[in-house]
């Protein structure tokens, strides 16, 4: 955008106007309607802050700086040659004084820690007036917001002449905070979205910096709102302001006796698609722009997300009848939890077994005869309780029209190492119908390209998501949604942009110069802002309300207040089967609590990380114990050199690591105690004899500089070894493991990988298809490798090994290191072994499943009952010995057993250890391991007199002892 600017001046020669500090930037912050923060940043060369305010938090007199509120409505004020002008054929703004008043006031900094150190500026004189009253306050909101500032003013008051003053710097003012202090406590309670009174919608949309709403209407004729895009210009129904920032149009019927002038002429239908045209000032173009955009609170929408639709989700006709009729399976408790991590494309898409308009849709899951279905029904009947889908609802990234979506052409002749097969994915990535989906557009709305054709629009892929989730019920399983709230695909006045075309420099977080920040890789959102908190919590609550999901895994939560997804938490224990038809506190919550990016630290608010979720029940991913059990580091350059606990470090050498025995021995004994934490729950208090001897509670235990443990409760931590980010458990084990070992051997060290997490007392977390040997063909980051390089062979007859080298885009570094190994015959499994993995896996889903010992569910359980014999120094090295003995404690949880003992052995020697503390205890091999498939496990012996144990190498052995009268 160019504006013009009238002004009369002398130029020497050809000298240019130089922008002034903070030009084009947005470094102040409007807190309150009288208070406003100014940073130091800003102060004038050779000025610090004790210039301008005391010690003591007084304004210093005499600093000769003043300060001015520049407001625009129609934006163009701009710093010209040392004046504030406003742009040709613009009003003129408006100039406020400003005082410096101080500090800013304690309450402030408690909620917005960042602002510690700025300046207080007021708009109030020297008697406390306010020199803008609320409703000049909200106007200026709707238009360019500005401040000024001035040095060499003599009396710098609020009355201050800054004509011959030095302008010094000209910066725009944030204003998230400001709104959320004069709009949020009413709008957080107010109707958003569409909402029915009967048979007819009303709308509301959250804009109070907009300038002017209208609704855009186009009727469909079907209540349902399944109908492709109607053709012709919609209806206008202007939109009425209310005092809490909301623009409605009310359109519910008409009271006996009311003539509201402001209700639309004609009703509005129920299936109607419609857009929002919000005319609103945009500080990144610096002019009012109008924009059209779908609604923010979606809950339907067509083909492509270009229109929203006005859909009631209590409709009967969108309620397919075993969703309505088929209840949640039950979990005993959270921590009993084995969660199964599964891409809706990567279910079906290569499975034959589903007829070809299902594959990659909500209804393969309805498929009773697919391999795909019939493989989850086997790992239900195992034990696995709980599917997580990858996100599902409406994503940014994949195209919805089947004509739009583009195929990769492979080579049939292409080798395992060769470059054809990641160059014909490449070349349609962004055009396919592949993504893992991280890339929000509408949080309350399911994914349209994971409906069949011709049920994408309106209310129909409702209905084939909601087909989706009783399926899963009906196999026995659970369903976990993933959801992405820490960015959106775009921001600003991008096409795929949505709120920040609504209210802009709202939604998203900004940094202290009004950048968006991406430390997310995306367009980091602002859930510590209300509405944006709002917008969080009622989509969660619609998913579980609306569709009964059972679960949510939030992306990137450390991005999160804890505070925040506190307030989830407590939306969905309102929920109730009476009221809601769901009991909203069985719902299980965990995410990603990861530290990191402009929030690190604390920085903006209470971080939803590991270690600050006490209390909550709220489960955050453990990185220790999968770095313990991979070696290394997910981020190694070269994953072949450090080996960890289940790929053979020290006992199993690849012969690649630098270090030492001495150091090698050191790291080994440090990751199995880190090992024997995850299995314990990862609890801070837990109380362990450690691999030096020392007695130690968990949060004592140091790994990378922190405390290894972060939970007070097991259901606070998930255990996991591999997930849909970084390489699968498969492909790790080709880099670490030796070259040579068969991979016979291999699969048993997959087993051993597992065993760490799934009979572990805290939630057990499976990347779909880990039981299955499941390779990427060693891609470190498939979001958008297509369905090539991540979809699963659930018929067991391929692995996905040597499908070529990865993308280059993620991977070329690697190519050296990934080529010898993809054409290494040596490391691609056959049917069989791929279905001995697969029995050695669902033998330890049974083993889990088999007694409630595995799943205590209490830290004082654990504390009482769990224990590690023959651990602390001299433990033979790769050998993890746990004992969960029902006898301690009290409370007798399993009435069957007395005790259970396992073994987890993935050193590649026979382990034989002498425990003299079980001596004298009738421990045998579980019935399930001595009836199962694995034949090398039946060699496990148990000497009674002795307590001696005896386990075959790179096996995973579990013990029992009956419960005595």
């Amino acid at each position: 955008m160019t504006f013009t600017y009238s002004i009369t001046c002398t130029l020497d020669g050809t000298a240019a106007f130089p922008p002034v500090a903070g030009s084009e930037e947005q470094r102040a912050y409007w807190l309150t309607p009288t208070l406003l923060a100014w940073p130091l940043s800003l102060l004038p060369r050779g000025m610090d802050r004790g210039l301008v305010v005391t010690d003591s938090g007084d304004p210093v007199p005499g600093s000769g700086l003043a300060l001015r509120l520049i407001t625009a409505p129609d934006g163009g004020a701009a710093a010209v040659h040392g004046r504030i002008l406003g742009a040709d054929g613009m009003p003129a703004p408006t100039v406020t004084p400003l005082r410096v008043v101080g500090n800013l006031p304690g309450d402030i900094l408690a909620t917005r820690p960042h602002l510690e150190g700025y300046i207080a500026l007021s708009t109030t004189d020297t008697a406390g007036a306010p020199l803008l009253d609320d409703e000049a306050v909200a106007a200026a909101l709707t238009g360019q917001v500005s401040i000024a500032q001035y040095v060499g003013v003599p009396d710098p008051t609020e009355a201050a002449d800054v004509s011959d003053a030095r302008l010094d710097a000209f910066t725009g003012v944030q204003t998230a905070i400001l709104l959320d202090h004069l709009y949020a406590e009413a709008a957080t309670r107010a109707e958003l979205g569409v909402t029915f009174r009967g048979s007819r919608p009303s709308f509301a949309l959250w804009a109070p910096t907009a300038q002017a709403v209208t609704l855009l209407t186009w009727e469909t004729g079907d209540p349902l709102g399944s109908v492709p895009e109607v053709p012709g210009p919609p209806t206008r129904t202007p939109a009425v302001r209310t005092g809490d920032g909301r623009w409605v149009v009310d359109n519910r019927p008409d009271p006996p006796g009311d003539t509201d002038q402001d209700r639309p002429g004609a009703p509005i239908g129920a299936g109607c698609q419609y857009l929002w045209e919000v005319r609103v000032y945009v500080p990144s173009t610096l002019q009012v722009e109008t924009n059209v955009v779908t609604d923010p609170y979606s809950t339907a929408l067509t083909t492509d997300s270009t229109r929203s639709v006005a859909v009631d989700l209590a409709e009967a006709h969108l309620a397919p009848e075993q969703w309505a009729q088929v209840p949640a399976p039950p979990v005993r408790n959270d921590s009993a939890r084995s969660i199964y991590e599964l891409h809706l494309r990567d279910f079906s898409a290569a499975d034959e077994t589903v007829p070809p308009e299902l594959r990659g849709t909500y209804r393969a899951f309805t498929v009773a005869g697919s391999a795909g279905v019939h493989h989850l029904a086997e790992l239900a009947q195992a034990g696995m309780n709980t599917v997580h889908l990858l996100p599902t609802f409406d994503i940014a990234t994949i195209p919805e029209h089947r004509r739009s979506q583009r195929s990769p052409r492979i080579p049939s002749e292409a080798h395992p190492a060769s470059t054809d097969q990641q160059a014909a994915v490449a070349e349609v990535a962004d055009d396919d119908a592949y993504n893992w989906g991280y890339d929000p557009l509408h949080w309350g709305a399911p994914e349209g390209s994971y409906a069949t054709e011709g049920h994408q629009d309106g209310g129909a892929r409702v209905v084939e998501f909601r087909e989706m989730v009783g399926a899963l019920h009906a196999l026995g399983l659970q369903v976990v949604l993933d959801q992405v709230y820490n960015h959106t695909a775009a921001c600003g006045q991008d096409p795929l942009s949505v709120l920040d075309r609504v209210v802009p420099g709202y939604y998203h977080r900004l940094d202290a110069v009004g950048r968006v920040t991406s430390s997310t890789c995306c367009a980091n959102t602002a859930t510590e802002n209300a509405l944006c908190e709002r917008l969080m919590v009622d989509s969660v609550v619609r998913w579980a309300r609306w569709y009964r999901v059972d679960g949510f895994r939030f992306d990137l939560m450390g991005h999160h207040p804890r505070a925040v997804m506190e307030h989830v938490r407590a939306a969905l224990d309102a929920l109730t089967v009476e009221a809601d038809g769901v009991d909203g506190r069985s719902i299980y919550l965990y995410g990603e609590g990861w530290n990191f990016g402009e929030v690190a630290g604390n920085a903006l608010f209470v971080q939803a990380t590991q270690g600050q979720l006490d209390g909550t029940g709220i489960g955050a991913f453990n990185d220790r114990l999968r770095d313990a059990v991979h070696g290394g580091g997910a981020f190694d350059p070269d994953h072949r050199v450090f080996q960890g606990f289940g790929t053979g470090l020290l006992t199993q050498s690849s012969g690649l690591d630098h270090r030492g025995w001495n150091e090698q021995s050191a790291d080994l004994a440090h990751r199995t105690d880190l090992v024997r934490l995850g299995l314990a729950g990862n609890l801070k208090d837990y109380v362990m004899t450690i691999s030096d001897g020392t007695v130690r509670r968990g949060i004592d235990l140091i790994h990378n500089g922190s405390p290894a443990a972060f939970a007070s409760q097991p259901q606070e931590n998930v255990n996991y070894v591999d997930a849909h980010d970084n390489e699968t458990l498969y492909d790790l084990l080709a880099y670490k493991l030796p070259r040579g070992m068969p991979v016979a051997e291999r699969v048993r060290m997959n087993t051993v990988c597992l065993a760490t997490v799934t009979l572990a007392q805290s939630p057990a977390f499976w990347s779909a298809g880990t039981e299955l040997l499941r390779s990427k063909s060693l891609d470190r980051d498939s979001y958008n490798s297509g369905d090539w390089f991540n979809a699963i062979d659930f018929s067991g007859q391929s692995n996905g090994f040597g499908r070529g080298l990865p993308p280059a885009s993620r991977n070329e570094g690697s190519w050296a290191i990934q080529g010898p190994l993809l054409q290494d015959d040596w490391l691609r499994p056959s049917p069989e072994e791929i279905a001995a993995a697969r029995s050695q896996a669902l033998d330890l889903l049974r083993l889990r499943a088999s007694t409630p010992l595995f799943s205590l569910g209490s830290t004082r359980l654990i504390q009482d009952k769990l224990t590690f014999p023959g651990a602390g120094f001299g433990a033979p090295a790769g050998v993890i010995v746990m004992l969960i003995d029902d006898t301690r404690g009290g409370r007798d949880v399993d009435p069957e057993l007395d005790a259970v003992l396992v073994v987890i052995n993935a050193s590649g020697q026979t382990l034989t250890q002498p425990l003299p503390e079980l001596a004298g205890r009738g421990f045998r091999l579980s019935p399930i391991q001595a009836e199962g498939a694995d034949e090398v496990v039946r060699r496990t012996g148990f000497d009674r007199a002795s307590g001696t144990i005896s386990v075959p190498a790179r096996t995973v052995a579990v013990l029992v002892q009956p419960q005595t009268a």
